[in-house]
């Protein structure tokens, strides 16, 4: 997962996943513009594992957390960006300042697919359970990068037993994913969730406390 190598920026024409926009408008007799992208709705799942009384969470190189971190010890690598071609990276950081823990996440790309579906292929390609679409638990939607793009993103909750790992998940390696299921312990996830040393999403952090508030005062007493 952390062997990257031959790292080079440059200009992106065209993309599969966003669309940047400038919208005009006025405001209270304000004349404003603002830039965004158009992207993709997602869903993400908070799994836990009965059998162990564990989460499952995913583990994987997230390019765009990887170059923060590069701008923020090299800030000359984007003082090319108008410029046709932009730069090598000759002496990148280690890849583990991009590598981040998350939750079973995919986006909104199959119309035919409902919400559920895909949160249910989502848990079987990147942590290898099955679960039925009927065992899933709706939690929240709620608005991600409202500043950029002001996507959808819906929050399901999923039990799962030893007996519902069908797979060694891992994510679609024909699509590049490279994706580590990671196995955190009921007890230490909330010393998990607030430890800066660990790069995560909110989602983890949110997922965790709802976890205690709603599920864990139901569970059977150790």
């Amino acid at each position: 997962m952390e062997a990257i190598e031959e790292l080079v920026i440059q200009p992106c024409a065209s993309s599969l996943y966003l669309r940047p926009f400038r919208l005009s408008y006025r405001q209270n007799g304000t004349k404003k513009l603002w830039d965004f992208m158009r992207t993709h709705d997602s869903v993400s799942i908070l799994i836990f594992n009965t059998s162990r009384q564990c989460f499952v969470v995913v583990k994987q190189f997230r390019p765009a957390v990887y170059m923060c971190e590069v701008e923020r010890h090299c800030p000359q690598v984007f003082q090319n960006q108008d410029k046709e071609n932009f730069c090598r990276l000759e002496d990148p950081l280690p890849a583990v300042v991009g590598v981040t823990y998350e939750l079973c996440a995919g986006i909104v790309d199959k119309p035919d697919l409902s919400l559920e579906e895909i949160a249910c292929e989502e848990v079987l390609e990147e942590c290898g359970y099955c679960v039925p679409v009927t065992e899933l638990r709706r939690i929240t939607s709620y608005r991600s990068g409202v500043g950029v793009t002001g996507s959808r993103h819906t929050l399901f909750y999923a039990e799962v037993t030893d007996q519902m790992k069908t797979g060694e998940g891992g994510g679609q390696s024909e699509e590049g994913e490279l994706i580590e299921a990671v196995e955190i312990p009921l007890e230490d996830s909330m010393k998990f969730a607030f430890d800066e040393n660990l790069p995560k999403t909110p989602g983890v952090i949110f997922g965790f406390v709802w976890f205690q508030n709603n599920i864990a005062p139901k569970l059977p007493k150790q």
